[in-house]
């Protein structure tokens, strides 16, 4: 059966317009654990759930583009970025985790901007194990789960969550070092191709 070529990007664009909905819920009552905290949770978690749908269906049929490639890591950088300035406007995450995420995502964003005319940084799988650890450190801290089972949840969300941060800054290296590698065969190239 074929699908629409740009539904994966269609979906794509729905998760970075779901993310202002979902901060707006998640601050709406001071971040208190009634039913919009509830809410914006559900919000978040199936939003950020698309992210493998819109991936699934592009490689299934065959229909990844260059606007895809660019898009998909930035939709999945909206949300998760919404999220940690949510929980840090709350109180419930420290600044510096904040800050030192969205140091790594900003810089890598804007960096696949700078390089989109010469090649697509398309995310690498330390990149894409990281969006999933962010995922679920931000679930769980989003999720009033300490009214049904306790506080001992809050350790369970700091492992989550510090696991989350080591694989953020660990990723931001990788592409780092992946890009200078290449921009130095590349320059390799160029010189023995003007050599020849």
């Amino acid at each position: 059966m074929a699908i629409p070529r740009q539904l994966p990007n269609a979906i794509t664009i729905v998760r970075i317009l779901m993310a202002p909905i979902f901060l707006w819920m998640l601050l709406a009552d001071g971040g208190s654990d009634g039913a919009l905290r509830w809410w914006a949770a559900v919000i978040f978690i199936v939003a950020i759930a698309t992210d493998g749908i819109d991936g699934y269906l592009a490689r299934k049929y065959e229909i990844v583009t260059d606007l895809g490639k660019l898009l998909d890591p930035i939709a999945d950088k909206v949300l998760t970025g919404f999220a940690f300035i949510g929980l840090s406007l709350l109180g419930e995450l420290p600044w510096w985790i904040t800050i030192v995420v969205l140091v790594r995502e900003v810089g890598i964003t804007v960096y696949r901007f700078i390089v989109v005319s010469d090649h697509v940084l398309a995310a690498a799988w330390m990149g894409k194990l990281k969006t999933v650890a962010q995922a679920v450190a931000l679930s769980l801290a989003l999720l009033p789960l300490w009214n049904l089972v306790g506080d001992w949840i809050f350790w369970v969300n700091g492992v989550a969550m510090t696991i989350a941060v080591i694989l953020t800054i660990a990723s931001g290296i990788d592409y780092v070092v992946t890009e200078v590698r290449a921009a130095r065969a590349r320059r390799g190239e160029a010189a023995r191709s003007a050599e020849s």
